[in-house]
């Protein structure tokens, strides 16, 4: 009896109805709080144009005076 009382007091509050259950002289408010959805997956913010510095697969080089980045030979 109970266990059918409290499926309709929770439909009741699902379709928005006010519940309320009074107990020893205490009243509760059933309220529904509603999960929010899936998230999003997150965009990328950075683009990677070249692996070889995502792998680690670099080095820096002078050359005619100037500090450059060079890929590593296998």
């Amino acid at each position: 009896m109970v266990r059918e009382r409290f499926a309709e007091a929770l439909d009741d509050a699902d379709r928005g109805e006010p519940v309320f259950i009074e107990r020893r002289g205490v009243t509760y408010e059933l309220t529904v709080r509603k999960t929010p959805g899936p998230r999003k997956k997150a965009t990328r913010q950075i683009d990677i144009l070249d692996k070889a510095l995502v792998e680690g697969n670099w080095t820096w080089e002078w050359k005619k005076g100037d500090l450059q980045l060079r890929t590593r030979r296998s």
